[in-house]
């Protein structure tokens, strides 16, 4: 959907509104300025001999009032406004279709693993309470066993943010051999890190101390970035204007959150980004395709609903690609786990179902791959793992 339209006129409406309110506090400025002067004028006279007449003076005040105008330029700027707020109303309702329930189609879901997704994503929000809560108005308590480790995350950045690295050196410890099989090494990185603080903020007998310390162990595979680390001591309390000043930048802070963060929800068994949020995203790109669908088949609502796969591709973003898709490519069908890829002798791939028709349902009876003139028997092909 192109919403360029939509920006221009909310563009508009929002200027109009600037100008509305502009106005506005000019024209009570105008008045605050007229009814000063008068008051000026009343305490002056109080002081004279002569009374002041306080009925003539309030209908001058009036006069004057209806002589500028005010309310009517008022009016005029607001009723501008008025339009194009309601212009951009009726761009909305045109542009977005309210009736995105037509799209849906009876799915049957686990509600027990939709509501830990959920919890999942309170609690990886840092939204502790409101998972609490949700877990237990669903009567989901297996749901908060996720609770503990996401606060240990989120205590961590917040301690980052901080330049507090102590929390993830100790998780980085902690978990030493996984991260190691990971081939990670966040934990060096989280020390480097550490060394720089120490150098920066204390003197340069706390930085080799500390250095003595924690990089023994990384040593052997990292011995070139121990010994730029090395280097730094000759810059103390000089580091930002020496030639590695480079290692000061936050954008390294940064990076390496990102980074814990990921690796942090690998060891537990959980994707970096939420899966509720990619499911939304990708749910709010694909919908004006459904909605598109839907209009095509709205005589045939019963056969929408029946669909095991929609008639038109689903073009999403390489974003929400997360796993091989093979589409045989006899049949057109996409792989399913009913209707696997097979990888035949001679190194093509079909599904499995094509592979039987081709075979007319005979494992040892022979047919000839339909890329080459190898002949195969379906007993001789081994099924494909994506």
């Amino acid at each position: 959907m192109d919403v360029d339209p939509i920006k221009d006129v909310f563009g508009r409406v929002t200027k109009r509104q600037k100008l509305s309110s502009s106005k506005c506090q000019e024209i009570v400025q105008k008045i605050e300025e007229e009814i000063a002067q008068v008051l000026s004028r009343i305490q002056s006279e109080e002081d004279s001999a002569s009374p002041l007449d306080h009925k003539s003076v309030l209908s001058s005040l009036n006069v004057t009032l209806k002589t500028l105008d005010l309310v009517s330029q008022l009016e005029g700027v607001q009723k501008e406004w008025n339009v194009a707020a309601s212009k951009y109303a009726k761009l909305l309702e045109k542009s977005f279709n309210p009736e995105i329930s037509r799209a849906y189609r009876n799915v049957d879901f686990d509600p027990h693993l939709v509501n830990q997704i959920i919890a999942s994503h309170f609690y990886r929000e840092g939204q502790f309470d409101l998972g609490d809560c949700f877990v237990d108005e669903a009567n989901e308590p297996e749901a908060s066993t996720q609770k503990s480790p996401f606060l240990e995350l989120f205590q961590i950045m917040e301690a980052m943010r901080s330049r507090n690295l102590e929390p993830a050196i100790n998780w980085a410890t902690r978990y030493r051999e996984q991260l190691m099989e990971n081939n990670s090494n966040i934990e060096l990185k989280l020390h480097r890190l550490q060394f720089l603080e120490i150098l920066q903020n204390k003197n340069r007998d706390e930085a080799l101390k500390y250095a003595r310390s924690v990089f023994t162990p990384f040593a052997e595979k990292h011995m070139s970035e121990i010994q730029k680390l090395m280097a730094c001591l000759l810059w103390a309390g000089k580091l930002d204007s020496s030639p590695y000043a480079e290692l000061l930048s936050s954008v390294h802070w940064d990076k390496l959150a990102e980074e814990l963060k990921r690796q942090f929800c690998n060891l537990m068994g959980q994707s970096y980004d939420s899966p509720l949020s990619v499911t939304v995203a990708a749910g709010i790109q694909a919908l004006p395709t459904l909605l598109k669908l839907m209009n095509v088949m709205s005589g045939k609502k019963q056969e929408w609903q029946a669909m095991k796969q929609l008639p038109a591709p689903m073009d999403l973003g390489s974003e929400f690609q997360f796993h091989s898709i093979f589409v045989c490519p006899v049949s057109r069908d996409q792989a399913t786990e009913e209707n696997p890829p097979m990888l035949l002798p001679c190194g093509h791939a079909l599904c499995k179902q094509s592979i039987t028709k081709l075979s007319k349902n005979n494992n040892t009876r022979p047919f000839k791959c339909p890329y080459c003139p190898s002949e195969v028997e379906a007993g001789q092909c081994r099924q494909l793992f994506l």
